[in-house]
């Protein structure tokens, strides 16, 4: 496979997932918001703009941090490389440039998202409905994976476009889990810690889960658990990461050794991991760990696979 074409393969799934993480992320925010008998309304709206390094870029062309105006920030402004209607005009243009890769209902669900949007855009969030727009990203970004995983071949196109997608998860969800650990324990109080790991759970849709494993009451140490080293939880650290070493060695060719063995290495120190490690490693020194690792793992995936050489 030419390595263009694996790189916008890779890259489609990329931006969408991250789309759907970014709705999921703003969706929680949003309530949070709401709810300022509980939580500190600024402080949550300003999470999302931590979390995803963007507070410097929003600062630059905005006076003041206003519910209103990071929506905006993040759903529909074409400035914002990280908004939903970016990533999602970028997934359109690289299922466009691989069309012949992908199945017809996979470019349908691409394009007609991308048309959709268009027409959402016209209305503005407050015309649409921030839930509804939020519910609505989830449910395209569903539509795409179940489209991509019941009709691709099993062959390399599909392992780089599920490469992309679990590449970005496992970044997303190391990313809001330090976050909004940072942001509990700063504010110290039991009852709003409650709210804020509930919400968390419910933005990476492990809420269900959680009641599933745990008897006890939701709590920092459990929800870390939970997403780090559970791997019967889509969206946990482990579960991305063994994915991604399933993934790699899969790939037909001797490319990417390096890449296989930083998978590898870091799904053995999750999946041998505990969690009494985490602690004494602290939660924040672990995570940031983490982040560096898939970054250098994303980085030497570029290297290996996705430039032209």
């Amino acid at each position: 496979m030419l390595s263009r074409t694996a790189a916008d393969l890779y890259w489609l799934s990329r931006y969408f997932e991250r789309a759907e993480n970014t709705a999921r992320m703003l969706d929680v925010a949003w309530n949070l918001s709401l709810i300022p008998f509980a939580v500190d309304a600024r402080e949550e709206i300003t999470a999302p703009l931590v979390i995803t390094g963007s507070l410097a870029s929003y600062q630059a062309s905005h006076d003041d941090i206003r519910v209103d105006e990071v929506m905006h920030f993040f759903t529909l402004d074409d400035g914002n490389p990280g908004s939903i209607f970016h990533c999602l005009r970028a997934a359109r243009e690289s299922a466009h440039a691989v069309r012949g890769k992908i199945t017809a209902e996979m470019w349908e669900s691409v394009n007609s998202t991308w048309l959709e949007l268009r027409e959402i855009r016209e209305l503005g969030l407050e015309g649409y409905g921030a839930s509804e727009f939020f519910d609505w990203v989830k449910n395209r970004s569903h539509l795409f994976r179940g489209a991509t995983y019941g009709t691709s071949m099993r062959n390399d196109a599909f392992r780089f476009l599920r490469l992309g997608t679990f590449i970005e998860r496992a970044d997303n969800t190391a990313r809001i889990l330090d976050v909004k650990h940072q942001i509990g324990r700063a504010a110290g109080d039991g009852a709003v810690d409650f709210y804020r790991w509930h919400a968390l759970l419910r933005s990476v849709g492990a809420y269900e889960a959680y009641r599933e494993i745990y008897s006890e009451p939701i709590n920092a140490e459990r929800v870390s658990e939970l997403l780090i080293l559970r791997p019967e939880v889509p969206r946990s650290l482990r579960s991305c990461m063994q994915m991604l070493c399933e993934l790699l060695p899969a790939i037909e060719g001797h490319a990417g050794q390096q890449s296989k063995r930083l998978a590898a290495v870091q799904f053995a120190r999750l999946q041998y991991g505990d969690l009494d490690h985490i602690v004494d490693t602290g939660l924040h020194e672990y995570l940031t760990d983490f982040l560096r690792r898939v970054n250098e793992l994303a980085d030497t995936i570029r290297e290996e696979y996705l430039e032209v050489v």
